[in-house]
Formats: C-alpha cells, structure tokens, sequence
C-alpha cells in the first residue's frame, strides 16, 4: 500500500480503479515566418474559434454547475480579449517573425508567471487559467483537440493538473474524485469540483514520474481525511466503506425531509430559502424543496458581454424565475457589480481598493439610465408572482431614500404607460458596519433587511476575504459580527420589519441555533445546502 497527503477541496470518499489523465502537450516548435500578416490573420481566427468554444463551454456549464460556477468561462473568454495578452501575442509575431503557436505559448507562459508570483492566493491560482486559454488558442491553431477521458466505467481521475475545460467535459457519471498533484482551493477546477459534489484532493504528495504506474489499480480518495491510498490494505477499505455507507445514509436521510417544515423542537419556525444566480438555476431550488429565492444576483445578466441587457431580456429572466417558484417569495438583487466583478462597458477604472469603491449601488445612483432599465424590468416581473427587490451596499438613510424616489417614479412611469406592474417588497442588504449600526432608523424606510454576511465581516474586520495569507484573521463568528447581527434583527422587529441572512454564514451549521435563538426570519443558502440546514433547524 503507497499513502498519500493533500488538501481536500472538495469533501466526500471514492473507492474505484485510477485513470491517468495524461497530457502530451509539448512546447511548439518556435519558427521564424515570412507573411507576418497571414500568421496574424492565423491568430486572429484561431482566437475567434476558441471564444466561440467558451460560449459553448459557459452553456453546457450552466446546466451542470449552475450561472455562477459557469462564468469561470466567461472570465476565460475576457482574458482572450484582453489588450495587453494580445498585443503581446502580435508584437512577437510582428517583431520577432515567429508562428502564432510559439508566439500564443510565449505570452502564456509569461503572464502565467507574472500571476504565480504574486503573493496574493487567489491571483496566484489565476496563473492555470492562463495557460488554459493559451492552450485552448493553440489547439485552435494546430487543430488538435482537448484530450479526453476515456473509460467504460466510473473512475478516480489522477493527473498533474485539471483545467476548468477539461473537468467540465468530463462525464460526471463516470468520475469518482479528482485527485492532482497541483492546484489550490480557489482554483476554478476545485470550485468545479465542489459545485459537481465530487470529492476532489489537491496538492497531493506523489512524484509526476509514478503517474503511469498508477495507471489502472485500485485506490480510495478519502477527501475528509485528505490522504489518498494506492491498493490500500482490507483495514483502510473496510473504514472507507463505512464512511462511503455513512455519507450514502446521510443524504438518503436528507432526502426524507422534503416537504417537512423548518422548525424546532419546540415550535420555532424560520424560512430557508436559496440563493441562486440565474433562472437556470431554479431546477436545483425545487429540486432541494427551498422555501424560496432569498438571493438572485442578478449581475450574472451583466457580465461576460459587450453591453448591458436591455429591459425586455431582463423582464424575461426575472419573470421565468418568479413564475416556476409558483408564489414562493422571489427576492432579487439590485445590480452589484465592481470590486472583484467587472464589466468593460461601464468604463469602470482600475481601483487601488475597490471592495471600498465605486461599486453596487453607488454606481447604479450615479447611472440612473442602467438603474431605471433594471428596476422597470424587476417591476413588471413582480407582476407575475410573490417578488421582492433588494439593494446593496447600503451605508445611509439619504440613499435609501433617493432609491425610493427613483423606484416609485419608474413604476408610476410604467402604470401611465398601460404595463403591468406589481407590488414587490423592497428591502436593503446589510453588509456594512454603517448599515447595521443605523438599521434602527433604515427599518423605518423599507420593507425588509436581508444581511449579507461575507462583506459584513471583512468590512467589520478589515480583512480582506479574497487574500489567502489574512484567512487566520478573517473570523467570521467573531463577537463584533454577531453582535451586529443581532442589533440589525432587534432593530428590524422592533419597527415590524423581517430580516434574513443571505450571506456564507446562512449555512453555518454552527450557528444556526444561535441565528435562531436572535429570532432571524430567513436564512438563505446555496440550494444543496437547505436541507442540511433543514436538519438542523429540527434537531435545536
């Protein structure tokens, strides 16, 4: 028996026979080219055809992992417009005289670099998504295709790396785990493999040259302890059978709660409702029995695109969402877009801090035009079921009151123009420390407060939760964030308002008693999370 140690990112246990996904990619030949103009024209189609394979990647996404997991494709696509990538590609072509291969593998491994040497984490893990599109440019130039996997029945996959593009072409049905030798927790690829519910290991301890040994034998990729075993003895298969027993009962267990009510022992209810981020993906709310839509982000329409979605394909993505939820409450977000979610078409510069920026709802005050679209759209799909409006990054009461005027005057506009338009609820989010410490006067404004955990803490904290090197300091139970939770939720009851949680904390398990004791309302997670919390609520 050979053991192995890595980082478990994504949670679960797979007994099966290993398949090496090996890869044969070799670094293209460098020569020199004559006709610069023809090789330029090479490039330009082959960066087309490989865009066109991404939109046809971020669909087939869609339906497996859902619109947020997806747009790892649509960030792929923007790096394959990105100026300086391309501009660099040229200038080799055009000053050295090299083939478009070399010149695409040369700036790829160049920005590749320029991102692995960052000491930020999560920039660090973007250097892979580079070399996947410098790769995917290169198939398109030499006409090779993405090597695939090939097996008659379901395996642990083993390989040095997996790109996004190749774990989503994977058959699930025939994936047990995923186990590399690299990678990191906020790679694309673990964030796959976590919205897929396939245990997946990384940064594993086994030498690149064993690789084809492995090839074929039998193995247990235990992603809760984080080892993983090569023909392991009958003692660490037997523990392993247990545990893939326990977790097989666990979720037969979960299932059996469909239908049930989420409330105590003692008889306290509280709703638990999904967080989602398209109408895509209101299969898996019905499909996990969500009370509702307590978070659509609806910024997932903005993104990966040259300009804004008008009203009528909003209109219709919001009204699809609020009419298969069959009157169950809808809640959908104003637009949040900047700070880590970008758009070229707002012309939003670089910040030196953007979480603290011009972002959410700053700019939609400041855009009032983009503003009035979304909020037209949001009212006359309000018309067709039980729908609420929320708004982000609220700091002050002026705010909300200026987002009532614009609000009321759009659906006046449309009542005078002979549209149907309904009565949403309209509430703020609060995930600013400003926010809470004031909701005693903003619950005299709106009509609920949903808060929004994940920003609450860093801007509380003043950490930020995307750096990797501050994650011992990011605390999201700590006394100051729980405090204000329970300030907002006293100060919401007390002007007859209800109050939910949307943000990761929802699906604490930890803290769902707590949560519950404070007297919060609603607590929405992602879909596969409800019934665990389901659970839960029934066992305090």
């Amino acid at each position: 028996m050979e053991e192995f140690r890595g980082n478990s990112v994504s949670s679960g246990v797979a007994l099966g026979n290993i398949a090496v996904f090996a890869k044969e990619e070799s670094e293209p030949e460098k020569k020199s080219v004559e006709d610069t103009d023809k090789e330029l024209k090479r490039l330009n189609d082959a960066l087309n055809l490989a865009k066109k394979e991404l939109e046809n990647l971020y669909n087939d996404a869609i339906d497996k992992v859902g619109e947020e997991n997806a747009l790892i494709f649509d960030i792929h696509k923007m790096m394959l417009e990105d100026l300086d990538y391309i501009e660099n590609i040229e200038g080799l072509i055009k000053d050295e005289g090299v083939n478009a291969e070399y010149a695409v593998f040369a700036t790829g491994e160049l920005f590749s670099k320029t991102f692995a040497d960052m000491d930020d984490e999560y920039m660090k893990a973007r250097s892979v998504d580079v070399i996947d599109v410098s790769k995917r440019v290169i198939r398109k130039l030499t006409g090779k295709a993405e090597v695939s996997l090939e097996s008659s029945e379901p395996v642990i996959i083993l390989a040095e790396d997996l790109t996004p593009g190749e774990t989503i072409n994977l058959d699930k049905s025939k994936v047990l785990a995923f186990v590399t030798k690299k990678g990191s927790s906020n790679s694309h690829t673990a964030i796959l493999a976590r919205s897929m519910n396939i245990p997946a290991l990384v940064n594993v301890d086994f030498n690149l040259e064993d690789l084809s040994k492995f090839n074929g034998k039998f193995a247990i990729a235990d992603a809760a302890a984080g080892k993983f075993y090569v023909e392991p003895v009958d003692e660490i298969i037997e523990n392993a059978r247990k545990l893939e027993a326990e977790l097989d009962s666990a979720r037969a267990e979960l299932n059996t709660l469909k239908g049930l009510e989420n409330v105590t022992k003692d008889g306290r209810k509280i709703n638990i409702f999904a967080n989602i981020g398209s109408e895509k993906d209101v299969d898996a709310v019905i499909e996990n029995d969500a009370g509702g839509i307590g978070l659509f982000r609806s910024e997932f329409l903005y993104l990966g695109r040259d300009q804004a979605p008008g009203e009528a394909e909003q209109f219709e993505s919001y009204k699809e969402a609020i009419v298969r939820m069959a009157g169950k409450k809808v809640i959908i977000r104003t637009l949040d877009i900047g700070a880590d979610k970008k758009v070229d078409y707002l012309g939003l510069v670089e910040e030196e801090n953007p979480a603290l920026g011009y972002r959410a709802i700053r700019i939609c005050l400041n855009n009032e035009g983009l503003f009035k679209t979304q909020l037209r759209a949001l009212y006359r799909a309000s018309a067709f079921g039980n729908a609420g409006i929320m708004f982000p990054m609220i700091t002050s009461v002026d705010e909300v009151r200026r987002i009532k005027e614009i609000a009321g005057k759009v659906r006046e506009e449309l009542i005078l123009e002979g549209k149907e338009v309904g009565s949403p609820e309209l509430g703020i989010m609060i995930e600013t420390p400003a926010s809470a410490l004031i909701s005693d006067e903003l619950a005299k404004e709106v009509d609920f407060f949903s808060i929004g955990t994940n920003d609450l803490t860093q801007y509380t904290l003043a950490v930020d939760r995307q750096n990797e090197k501050l994650g011992g300091f990011y605390k999201p139970h700590h006394k100051a964030i729980l405090s204000l939770i329970k300030m907002t939720c006293d100060n919401a009851h007390k002007n007859g308002i209800w109050v939910g949680i949307c943000g990761e904390l929802a699906g604490d398990l930890e803290l769902t008693e707590t949560f519950v004791d404070m007297g919060i309302d609603e607590l929405s997670v992602s879909p596969s999370k409800v019934l665990s919390l389901r659970k839960a609520v029934r066992n305090i």
